[in-house]
């Protein structure tokens, strides 16, 4: 284990913000510009833009999120 389960959290919200805002900027990018010359630095703009936001929102939002996506899942009832 390389973190202690106390961080699951954080590196929870690292790892999916990463993830989202790297294929979201990309194709925001590409659609809006193009993959002509300069893409990269035009991706990197609103990567680098983008992420802290997106950390951020994850960090906050992410265990409201859960609880209510458990409380929109319908429970099995009991019969």
């Amino acid at each position: 284990m390389l973190f202690p389960p106390r961080f699951a959290p954080l590196i929870f919200a690292v790892l999916m913000s990463l993830y989202m805002v790297t294929l979201m900027t990309f194709v925001i990018t590409w659609a809006n510009t193009g993959l002509g010359e300069g893409f990269l630095g035009r991706w990197w703009q609103a990567f680098y833009i983008a992420w802290p936001i997106a950390f951020v929102l994850m960090l906050v939002g992410a265990p409201r999120l859960q609880c209510v996506a458990a409380w929109l899942v319908r429970q099995p009832s009991h019969r």
